[in-house]
């Protein structure tokens, strides 16, 4: 299977055929569909059949032990092997979180702490943060800081380095309740310019422009030193 979310994501439609349909769910030759990973959500769909018949994907998963994407169907109907099909992304959605996923990046380089957690929507997203003694967060500070990276519409990267060079720069893994597949032989990494480079398997945006205006909703004490910021697109 081609995962084209990382080849191309602005990509919002493709021309593929079915592999294989059964009640674990969908799987097809090529996909556009971000399975849920990463605190990112998967993405939904519609597929369309050759006599115009639509079917609804309201998600998308990875199997755990053969790593295949299983697109999740609204409908009891099944396809056979080689069932050619048109899919359709819910751009709109999968936008989003392209956006806010960027914005969380770029609160990770403003509050300069290990992140404890995260996850986020398509209104929202938020991660946690061992904070170091005598730390504080000044919400108007931060707000106004992400706004400063965004309006500097800074461009985005994907690297690649190895499991065994990620190990010789432990500084650039940001999450402390996640490690990397540090056994494989690439991992991909996320740059914005000048900012911030980390490990991820997220989808983004292109330049940090287009995250558009942000607002931190609320700061919350999840622990004696763990603060949870949940952040929001203003537009």
């Amino acid at each position: 299977m081609t995962e084209r979310f990382y080849q191309d994501p602005y990509q919002t439609r493709l021309a593929t055929r079915v592999l294989s349909h059964d009640d674990a769910g969908l799987t097809l030759e090529d996909t556009l569909c971000y399975p849920l990973g990463g605190g990112q959500p998967g993405d939904s769909a519609t597929l369309t059949l050759a006599d115009g018949a639509t079917l609804r994907i309201a998600d998308t998963r990875r199997d755990r032990e053969t790593r295949a994407i299983l697109h999740q169907t609204e409908s009891d109907a099944r396809f056979a092997p080689g069932t050619e099909v048109t899919l359709a992304l819910d751009w709109d959605r999968r936008y989003r979180h392209m956006r806010i996923h960027t914005c969380l990046h770029l609160l990770g380089v403003v509050i300069k702490a290990g992140v404890t957690g995260g996850n986020m929507t398509a209104e929202s997203g938020r991660l946690d943060f061992a904070l170091p003694e005598g730390m504080e967060l000044d919400k108007e500070h931060i707000e106004a800081e992400l706004n400063r990276l965004v309006a500097a519409d800074l461009p985005l990267a994907v690297k690649m380095t190895s499991g065994e060079a990620l190990k010789a720069q432990p500084e650039l893994i940001r999450t402390m309740s996640v490690t990397p597949p540090l056994h494989l032989p690439e991992i991909r990494l996320i740059e914005v310019e000048g900012v911030d480079l980390q490990p991820c398997g997220g989808t983004h945006v292109a330049r940090t422009g287009e995250v558009g205006r942000v607002r931190v909703k609320k700061i919350e004490s999840k622990g004696a030193r763990n603060k949870r910021v949940v952040v929001e697109l203003a537009e």
